[in-house]
């Protein structure tokens, strides 16, 4: 059989990385060797894969062509491994969890004291880290688990578990000059002119576009620093109401409210993982017990 877990990795190797020497220092093998297979998986073919008379070889037509179902048959393969290991797999030594800064005042920590206690000798690590970083960080193997707000699309790399919704509602400083405005007289509309502040990415490429409504925005990786600018009287955003109900009591923070729509956003929420890795006894049982709790006990 032409195409196997091997042939179909080298193959994959060169189509990313552009030569057969690059793609033979990912796999930790000499160049020779993944000429060879190339080579080996052209002859059962009967296929030119790779135009080899330029410097470095291009990809033809009819590698091209073959391309998504080589993909999609490494991420089986990948996914069978995994699901293999799962089955004896034990108690991993260390969870890692990436939340969204969002979900910080949710209710992901309850489960981890019971956790703790039944499986104690169980490291746990906690990362608040902005949606796009937390799911490059779950596909690059940095975390285990993501708790991150319902996705566009779905990701055939991804398993999910929904968890309810979270209610983000717009709020600014009682000292910003809109602050009379904002508890009835303002319309959605009217913020457009009106700095946002918004959490977003590290690298500042990747904004959520259902928060984003002005068009001057700050952006930054912290919701803490988000909430630090709007009380400072920077601008407005959108917060869990769970973080900003005490500070819209003491009358430190002014809920706004709109006079032709609503204020809340509501969105769901999902804990992610990888469907290419095992999970461990950990993430297992932290899952189940996430499903037990509501994200945003006092989002409503």
């Amino acid at each position: 059989m032409a195409f196997s877990s091997d042939s179909v990795q080298v193959f994959l190797a060169v189509l990313d990385h552009g030569s057969f020497s690059a793609a033979a220092r990912s796999l930790g093998r000499v160049p020779s060797a993944v000429s060879m297979a190339i080579a080996q998986l052209e002859a059962e073919l009967d296929l030119s894969l790779f135009d080899r008379s330029g410097r470095e070889p291009r990809a033809t037509d009819a590698a091209r062509a073959l391309e998504p179902q080589a993909r999609l048959l490494a991420s089986q393969l990948r996914q069978l491994r995994a699901h293999a290991l799962s089955l004896h797999q034990g108690l991993e030594r260390r969870l890692a969890l990436a939340i969204a800064p969002e979900l910080m005042s949710a209710g992901w920590a309850p489960p981890l004291a019971v956790l703790a206690r039944e499986f104690p000798s169980l490291e746990v690590e906690v990362l608040s880290a902005p949606q796009a970083d937390a799911l490059r960080l779950l596909h690059e193997g940095g975390v285990d688990l993501a708790l991150v707000f319902e996705r566009a699309h779905l990701d055939e790399r991804e398993a999910f578990q929904g968890l309810g919704s979270e209610m983000l509602v717009a709020v600014l400083s009682p000292s910003h000059e809109l602050a009379v405005q904002a508890r009835g007289q303002l319309r959605l509309e009217d913020l457009i002119d009106v700095r946002q502040i918004v959490v977003a990415s590290r690298d500042g490429t990747h904004i959520d576009p259902r928060f984003v409504i002005a068009r001057q925005i700050w952006r930054t990786d912290s919701q803490l620093a988000a909430l630090g600018l709007v009380q400072s009287g920077l601008g407005w955003t959108y917060l869990p109401r769970a973080l900003v109900h005490p500070l819209v009591a003491a009358g430190s923070l002014v809920e706004i409210a709109f006079d032709n729509v609503s204020n809340q956003l509501r969105l769901w929420v999902d804990m992610v993982w990888s469907r290419e890795r095992p999970l461990g006894l950990g993430a297992q049982r932290y899952i189940a017990l996430m499903r037990q709790v509501r994200p945003n006990p006092a989002g409503d």
